[in-house]
C-alpha cells in the first residue's frame, strides 16, 4: 500500500499575517520602536520619584554634583581689579561690590555689577569682565570735573554734561575750576565754558558766571560789575565788549554793568556816585553857559 507524505502548509497563519501586515505600516513601526520604551522608561521613572526621600536624595546628588563643577578652580573669581578708576572712585566701587570673594563664576552676575558701577555719579562708563586666573576686572572712564556749581547746598562739582560727581568742601579745593551759580547752571555747563573761554582776556578781574532765569548769562568780575549777556549769541556779545573796553577802557570806569541782552542797543549802567558826578558837572556846565 502506498504512503501519502504530509506537507506543511507555507500559508502564515491569520495572526502571523495579521503582525506581518501592521509591520509594514511606518507608524506601527515608530510606536513600536520608540513608543513603547518610552512609555516604560516614563512609568519606570514616576515610580522611582513617587517616593520622597528618593527624590530629596535626586536633588542632593544634583546638587551636590553642581557644586563640585561650579567651584573647581578654573571657575572661581578670587579678586576684583579696579582700572582706569581714581582712588576715591574705587573705594565706592568695592563699597557697593554685592558679593564676597572668593566666588563662582556661575554665581556672579556680571550685568548687575556693570550697572551698579555705571550708577555711580563719578563713573561715565564702565564695563565688566572676568580675567584669567581668577580676577573680575572692572574698566572704568570717570566723568571730569570742569566746573563748579555753587547752590544753597554748597559747592557740587560738575563735568561736561553737568553731572555732579562730587562735592567740594571750599573754593580753595578747586582753584582751577570755574564757578557757575543759578538755576539750571548745571544744565549749560558747555556753553559756559565757551564764555570763560571767550574772557580768557578778562581772567584778572573774572569772578564767575550766574545763569538768570535758566536762559542766559551774567559774567560777574571784580568791583560788583556785571556784563549782561543776551540768551542768544552770548561769546560775540562778549567779544564786543572785550574790544571795546581794550580800545576806551571802559570796564576801568565807574560801571555797575555793561547790559548787552540787546545787540543793537547796548546799554551802560554808571554806579550812583559816578552818576551824582556827572549831574554835578551837568549842572555846573548849565549855570555856566546861564551867565
Amino acid at each position: 500500500m502506498r504512503q501519502v507524505t504530509q506537507w506543511a502548509d507555507p500559508a502564515p497563519s491569520r495572526w502571523s499575517y495579521r503582525y506581518q501586515r501592521l509591520m509594514l505600516t511606518p507608524l506601527f513601526r515608530k510606536v513600536l520602536k520608540i513608543g513603547v520604551p518610552f512609555c516604560l522608561s516614563l512609568g519606570l521613572g514616576l515610580y522611582y520619584l513617587s517616593d520622597e526621600v528618593r527624590r530629596e536624595n535626586l536633588v542632593l546628588a544634583v546638587a551636590d554634583i553642581r557644586q563640585q563643577i561650579e567651584t573647581r578652580p578654573e571657575f572661581m573669581v578670587n579678586l576684583l581689579a579696579v582700572e582706569g578708576a581714581s582712588m576715591s572712585v574705587e573705594e565706592d566701587i568695592r563699597e557697593i561690590f554685592p558679593f564676597d570673594l572668593p566666588a563662582s563664576s556661575f554665581d556672579l552676575e556680571l550685568d548687575e555689577i556693570r550697572s551698579l558701577i555705571a550708577d555711580l555719579p563719578a563713573v561715565a562708563d564702565a564695563s565688566v569682565r572676568i580675567r584669567q586666573g581668577g580676577v573680575l576686572v572692572a574698566e572704568i572712564t570717570e566723568r571730569q570735573p570742569v566746573a563748579l556749581w555753587r547752590t544753597r547746598d554748597g559747592l557740587g562739582v560738575v563735568d561736561i554734561d553737568g553731572v555732579v560727581i562730587g562735592e567740594a568742601a571750599e573754593r580753595a579745593a578747586h582753584p582751577d575750576l570755574p564757578v557757575v551759580v543759578g538755576e539750571g547752571a548745571d544744565m549749560a555747563v558747555a556753553e559756559a565754558l565757551n564764555i570763560l573761554e571767550a574772557a580768557a582776556p578778562l581772567k584778572a578781574k573774572l569772578r564767575g558766571l550766574v545763569r538768570v532765569g535758566a536762559r542766559r548769562w551774567d559774567l560777574v568780575l571784580d568791583r560788583d560789575q556785571r556784563i549782561l549777556l543776551p540768551e542768544k549769541n552770548p561769546v560775540a556779545a562778549l567779544e564786543r565788549v572785550i574790544v571795546l573796553s581794550s580800545v576806551q577802557d571802559m570796564l576801568e570806569r565807574d560801571l555797575v554793568a555793561v547790559d548787552m541782552r540787546l545787540a543793537a542797543r547796548p546799554t551802560l549802567r554808571m554806579n550812583q556816585r559816578a552818576v551824582e558826578d556827572w549831574w554835578r558837572v551837568t549842572n555846573m556846565t548849565v549855570g555856566t553857559d546861564d551867565q
